[in-house]
């Protein structure tokens, strides 16, 4: 499935940024291939530690924020065991493509071909959009993904398919049948999806490829592998964790060419009488 997926993001990225083919950002104008790599690595680094200590820089705004996520979240957990016997019963009717593809495009392996060979290519081609958006990628996905380890080891949160219901719990157990919140295919996909599509001002590009994303969280629903709220949130750490990396960028002025101009949007869940979702303000 990569073999599709991944000449798709590179074209579209190599399309977009054609015109910074052939220059690298002012630091790096000689700079050859090592150099660039040296560089592109100190960049995901900084990204990491920026987003991985962004709590203790929080203001009243990412408070309200993460209250509303948590909020949002316990709304569907109350939900899940609904939702769960609502997808379980469409999964045979559900296309056979799509769960594969949502399988494949969520597994780790499979992520991290992709996001290195987009960055791989960027780097080979002297493409500063694509490096850049190689090294958010892998940056967002290296934070989430820790993230989402300590949130799995120690909620403990059984999975649908163990029959226990969608509140049974056992806490820093270390096995795969109480590893499902959040869903870690969630943050891989939507952290690939929400990274691309930022590169992009045209909102048929950018609907396109959050649909790609949204097949693995929504697979995972159909293979009964996650309740609804462990969607929930893995979408929203992912949206919060690239947002936060793509400001570190942004603000070292690293990669300063592909800024330029920038449209950027800013997501934010909400809750509230009769009202729960996500509002993007463009």
């Amino acid at each position: 499935m990569h073999r599709i997926v991944l000449p798709l993001f590179i074209f579209l990225l190599s399309q977009y940024g054609l015109a910074q083919r052939s220059s690298l950002d002012t630091l790096q104008a000689d700079a050859n291939i090592w150099q660039t790599f040296k560089y592109d690595a100190k960049s995901a680094f900084g990204g990491f530690k920026h987003s991985i200590t962004a709590p203790a820089r929080w203001q009243g705004d990412d408070y309200l924020t993460a209250v509303s996520v948590l909020t949002v979240t316990s709304m569907f957990t109350a939900l899940d065991q609904s939702a769960r016997n609502y997808f379980v019963e469409q999964e045979p009717q559900a296309p056979g493509v799509l769960k594969e593809f949502g399988w494949y495009f969520g597994s780790p392996q499979n992520f991290f071909m992709v996001s290195g060979g987009i960055y791989g290519f960027g780097l080979l081609t002297k493409n500063e959009k694509v490096r850049k958006t190689g090294v958010l990628i892998i940056a967002s996905a290296a934070t989430s993904g820790l993230f989402q380890t300590f949130f799995k080891t120690a909620v403990g949160r059984a999975r649908p398919d163990d029959f226990t219901g969608p509140f049974e719990f056992e806490p820093f157990k270390g096995t795969a049948r109480y590893h499902s919140f959040p869903s870690g295919h969630t943050i891989l996909s939507i952290s690939m999806a929400h990274s691309i599509a930022k590169q992009f001002d045209n909102f048929w590009v950018k609907s396109g490829i959050y649909a790609l994303g949204s097949i693995a969280p929504i697979s995972r629903l159909w293979d009964d592998a996650h309740w609804a709220s462990d969607i929930v949130l893995g979408a929203a750490i992912s949206i919060a964790v690239v947002d936060s990396v793509d400001n570190f960028l942004f603000g070292s002025k690293r990669y300063e060419n592909t800024y330029k101009n920038r449209n950027r949007i800013s997501w934010r869940f909400t809750a509230g009488p009769n009202t729960v979702g996500l509002l993007g303000t463009f």
